[in-house]
């Protein structure tokens, strides 16, 4: 019983969507580390070789794939071999205050962060890529729930996702396929930095102010999404997971 461990991610097969940096890179390798065989895939393929080159060795793929094109979608699911697991983690970020959002700014957050992955699932679902007893995992966000100015389309998206995975998750227990998502607060990624330069916040100061003492790193994200896709948390489909190192309002 010594090798024992529950969390562990042994013969199992799992799809990491956005894998080219931040926190999708982050659970592409640590789901490596833990024996799981990963595809992995976003639009970049110098960066997602950066990724490959960074986990496990074992019989990972890559597969090059903007999620908002119906033929990307296509072609990836028609490649993907039978998965166990899916962690919907690709999306944009978007700083528009209320009374400037334009139609295409709508488009520009709504495709990628609710579109997409709705679509990607339905086609999996179709084509029967997810195995049974398998495990779908969304990378949401505390955003609905912490509004901050300019974020509101930002949010919008991420609440539109975590109601689809409540539905989700009642649809699929017939098949003993989990659905859970991750609610991250502040998390150190591009996405970040890129928002800093939009505001003008100063982050290194402001993380301070959570009761852990700083903002989240991609890898706390990645041990709880590893969780979720292991057999260790196989009596848990539903849930929404807050990960925000004690803060209660961002």
């Amino acid at each position: 019983m010594e090798n024992y461990n529950p969390f562990s991610l042994t013969g199992k097969t799992v799809l990491v969507t956005g894998a080219s940096s931040g926190i999708g890179r982050a659970i592409a390798v640590e789901c490596s580390r833990m024996g799981a065989k990963v595809v992995i895939t976003a639009r970049n393929e110098a960066r997602l070789l950066e990724t490959l080159r960074l986990m496990k060795d074992g019989e990972h793929m890559y597969i090059v794939a903007d999620l908002t094109s119906e033929t990307d979608r296509d072609n990836l699911v028609s490649k993907l071999p039978p998965v166990d697991g899916i962690v919907h983690n690709a999306g944009v970020g978007s700083r528009v205050i209320c009374k400037m959002v334009k139609e295409e700014d709508i488009e520009y957050v709504m495709n990628p962060n609710v579109h997409a992955p709705i679509l990607l699932q339905r086609q999996i679902l179709k084509k029967k890529k997810l195995n049974k007893g398998g495990s779908v995992v969304f990378i949401a966000s505390r955003a609905p729930y912490a509004p901050t100015v300019g974020n509101g389309l930002y949010a919008a998206s991420k609440g539109a996702l975590l109601g689809y995975a409540q539905v989700l998750a009642i649809e699929l227990a017939a098949q003993n396929v989990r659905v859970n998502s991750i609610l991250p607060a502040m998390v150190w990624t591009d996405l970040v930095a890129k928002d800093a330069e939009i505001t003008g916040c100063d982050y290194d100061e402001a993380q301070k102010k959570y009761p852990l003492g700083r903002y989240g790193k991609p890898e706390d994200i990645a041990y709880l999404a590893i969780y979720m896709l292991s057999e260790a948390s196989s009596w848990m489909t539903g849930s929404a997971v807050d990960l925000t190192g004690g803060a209660k309002t961002s």
